[in-house]
């Protein structure tokens, strides 16, 4: 977006409440003036855009220093991320002596205007109001009654379809594929984040396995990293609590998470493991009603994607949906519940494919 003087004039004049003259506006030294040779090839990277702001008040000249951030494939490839970094520079800069001061933090607007945000504390998002039921009360339900109606194998197949439907949709970006493997390991809400809150006194689980189970995603990140090629649109959060069902097949999704594009095998196996997850409740294996809700969204998805490759791609994302689901921060289930997904986490990680007809081998 191309800044001019006429709207960096307009938002210093509201911020600082006083008429403002902007002389001049210059673009600082840059990585890429170093790799042009202005300073040398010491650095030829950055991430910053900045910006120097030449102005006046009541004839006395100042300066300030306008920063921007570009996409790049160093964690900043979605808009969030880089909003992210722009407020965490804005809330640390000024708490450390000597640091140059950040004086305000806004947005661009499409019209080229800059809009402050400095009186803002938390953000916040206002969505649609949609009436519907959980699909985490269908299951359980099922964990229950056991009584298994029609419905609940049309909406399983629903739900697959609707998968292979977005899956379908694909992007060439290997930088935005390998942000999502590295993603579902190293960040807070991937499988690092769910190691590190785990109680460092739980009984069932120590240190030393929660160590092992992360070097092994660390080696399938690297194997998923070999087929950008795979990258889909996805949901990102895709479990029973996020679809909210209406008339009968009819439903609608909450929380979208992780960037809208990455692994269809994440998708997948977040719906999967909770058919399994309400089974072990019930019958501490994957049975009756569930084995039939299994099957069907197994064999709808891959009938309707045809991407049998995915059955090779599961293993470290239900290794992080189970240690979600196993995890006392998150669920109140029985500890033999939970010891059944502690070894569905091992057996299937040491896995090279996942086999959805042998899932309680897995246990």
């Amino acid at each position: 977006m191309n800044l001019d003087k006429a709207h960096i004039g307009a938002y210093l004049a509201h911020r600082l409440g006083r008429a403002v003259q902007v002389l001049e506006l210059q673009a600082l030294d840059t990585a890429a003036d170093a790799a042009s040779g202005n300073r040398g090839d010491l650095k030829v990277y950055g991430y910053g855009h900045p910006i120097m702001i030449r102005y006046q008040i009541n004839g006395i000249e100042r300066r300030a220093v306008l920063r921007t951030m570009a996409s790049n494939p160093f964690g900043h490839e979605r808009r969030a991320d880089r909003a992210a970094g722009l407020l965490l520079s804005y809330d640390t800069f000024n708490d450390l002596p000597r640091h140059v001061r950040a004086l305000d933090i806004g947005v661009l607007l499409p019209d080229g205007q800059l809009e402050s945000l400095h009186a803002g504390d938390e953000f916040f998002l206002l969505t649609d109001y949609v009436e519907g039921t959980p699909y985490a009360d269908d299951l359980a339900r099922l964990r229950d009654t056991g009584r298994l109606t029609d419905r609940d194998l049309r909406r399983a197949e629903s739900l697959a379809r609707y998968l292979a439907e977005i899956h379908a949709v694909k992007r060439d970006e290997p930088t935005l594929y390998r942000r999502a493997m590295r993603d579902l390991v190293g960040s807070g809400e991937g499988i690092f984040g769910l190691a590190d809150n785990y109680p460092p006194d739980f009984s069932l689980i120590d240190a030393a396995w929660l160590e092992h189970i992360e070097q092994d995603c660390v080696h399938w990140r690297w194997r998923l990293n070999a087929h950008p090629e795979r990258l889909a649109q996805t949901h990102g959060d895709f479990h029973p609590f996020n679809v909210l069902f209406g008339h009968d097949v009819d439903f609608w999704l909450l929380d979208r998470s992780r960037g809208g594009w990455g692994e269809p095998a994440d998708d997948v196996t977040c719906m999967a493991i909770n058919y399994l997850f309400f089974s072990l409740q019930r019958s501490g294996e994957l049975a009756p009603p569930f084995a039939e809700l299994w099957d069907v969204f197994w064999a709808t998805y891959l009938a309707q994607s045809g991407d049998r490759e995915l059955l090779g791609r599961v293993a470290p994302f239900f290794a992080w949906r189970a240690l979600v689901v196993a995890s006392p921060a998150w669920y109140n289930v029985a500890e033999a519940v939970r010891l059944a997904l502690f070894h569905f986490i091992d057996n299937v990680l040491a896995t090279p494919v996942f086999d959805p007809a042998q899932v309680n081998t897995y246990l």
